[in-house]
């Protein structure tokens, strides 16, 4: 572990506040032993129980910033269902707007008004002029990938080493770079190692070896987050994906931005805030604010594309493959809807800024306090405990402030003090409900715990 962090003292923490946390949540505990007679782990979805070291608990319900327990234990939330409800939990102007659709009508596999006025709104953020739904961003990127192929008439994908972009077969491989020995592997059990051969990756911010990716001609589509989002957060240096663009320009293929996660950062996202080209941008999570929803945005050639192949039902026309039976439903663009209109504002992501900026301050002065040799995660709203003295450029960079033991204790000894903690893979990032107080609450209590584990 770098810097003064004492190890054997984060297995004492991990064992004393696992053995507080189980004693607080007994009805969640009574519950999932239930649940494990009829979904694996005692989950609806695996990830319920994978992201984490400690005994999932069960929830009862949201207020703001905060959720409550079956046990009756209040948290205030760093997670956001990683990500995917920034906007905060119980009424808000989302629900209500989903409540009043729900009495309209939820789906009826034909568009309503309120897609017109969310394409409209994202068009006029993101730059992109045409746009499509799914019920998430691994749906969005599985299409773009699909059209991306069909238009360049290529197979191969690009991605870069620390990449998430959903549980997809064609994104879920590690390997593959230029002159490496074999075809880059599946990185997950189930996944066909065929689905994975003509996926490539490199690292961030290395523009010769996208280079070398890219040399062939046969590179259909890069794909890559704004910023790495899923090992902690990795920048990208000046300049480098507008050289990206700029490579995909000259070589035939096509350049996505995942702004699943940097939607979040930035009004309108990165896309905006750097002024940055791309023909596709794929979003989803916090854009339905909790609802299933994924969109993606392309340029208009690439919409004339769709329009010319279109999926139709007969047997013998064979359109592009996208679409599904509930995607573009109309509960989930009337959420769409009043997430952009009423609670993604521009004036909501300056705040949130400033609040971001109060996070990262309040960790750094927690780690020189401390006499740590660490950096501060910063970008808008995002921030967390980089674990080395320089800010990582890539994933072997940002590896090691993705240590397991440090983020196991850190999660259950602020749960045991009212605070949800971000999953291993991310940080602690302000939601637009967050209050100054709040941010002051979380620094409370990491403070607290920094002292426990880097005394002498």
């Amino acid at each position: 572990m770098p810097g003064r962090l004492n190890e054997s003292r984060l297995a004492e923490i991990l064992t004393r506040e696992s053995a507080a946390f189980a004693s607080r949540t007994a009805g969640s505990a009574a519950l999932l032993e239930t649940a494990r007679g009829v979904m694996p782990d005692g989950v609806p979805m695996a990830w319920m129980a994978g992201l984490y070291r400690h005994r999932p608990i069960f929830v009862a319900e949201g207020f703001g910033s905060c959720f409550r327990d079956v046990d009756g234990n209040t948290y205030l939330d760093f997670n956001h269902a990683d990500l995917s409800n920034t906007v905060g939990h119980g009424e808000n102007a989302v629900t209500r707007r989903i409540a009043r659709q729900a009495a309209r009508g939820m789906q009826f596999l034909l568009p309503t008004e309120d897609a017109i006025a969310v394409s409209q709104l994202l068009r006029n953020r993101v730059g992109l002029p045409m746009w499509q739904y799914t019920l998430s961003a691994s749906a969005a990127n599985t299409e773009v990938i699909r059209i991306a192929r069909a238009f360049t008439g290529r197979q191969k994908i690009v991605l870069f080493e620390g990449k998430y972009h959903g549980h997809i077969e064609p994104t879920m491989a590690e390997g593959g770079a230029p002159g490496a020995n074999a075809d880059a592997a599946p990185d997950g059990m189930g996944i066909s190692a065929r689905a994975t051969a003509d996926t490539v990756n490199v690292p961030f911010n290395d523009i010769p070896a996208l280079a070398r990716a890219l040399q062939d001609g046969d590179v259909a589509l890069i794909l890559t987050e704004p910023a790495l989002t899923n090992c902690s957060l990795v920048l990208p240096e000046p300049g480098f994906l507008e050289e990206a663009y700029r490579l995909a320009k000259a070589t035939g293929a096509l350049f996505a931005l995942d702004e699943t996660h940097s939607w979040q950062f930035a009004y309108g996202g990165l896309i905006r805030a750097h002024g940055l080209s791309a023909d596709f941008v794929t979003l989803g999570k916090g854009l339905g604010s909790g609802m299933p929803l994924g969109a993606y945005g392309m340029t208009a050639e690439l919409g004339g594309f769709v329009e010319r192949h279109r999926d139709v039902d007969v047997a013998q026309v064979r359109g592009l493959a996208i679409g599904g039976t509930t995607y573009g439903s109309a509960i989930t663009l009337a959420a769409a809807r009043a997430v952009l209109e009423d609670i993604l504002t521009e004036a909501a992501y300056a705040r949130v800024a400033v609040l971001g900026s109060r996070l990262a301050d309040g960790i750094e002065r927690i780690i020189t306090t401390h006499g740590l040799p660490w950096r501060a995660f910063r970008y808008g709203p995002r921030s967390g405990f980089c674990l080395a003295p320089e800010l990582p450029r890539n994933l072997d960079e940002a590896l090691p402030s993705l240590d397991q033991a440090f983020s196991d204790a850190r999660r259950v000894f602020m749960a045991n003090r009212g605070i949800w903690e971000a999953i291993a893979s991310a940080g602690p990032q302000v939601s637009f409900v967050h209050t100054a107080a709040d941010i002051d609450r979380y620094l409370e209590v990491a403070e607290d715990f920094i002292a426990e584990v880097s005394a002498d």
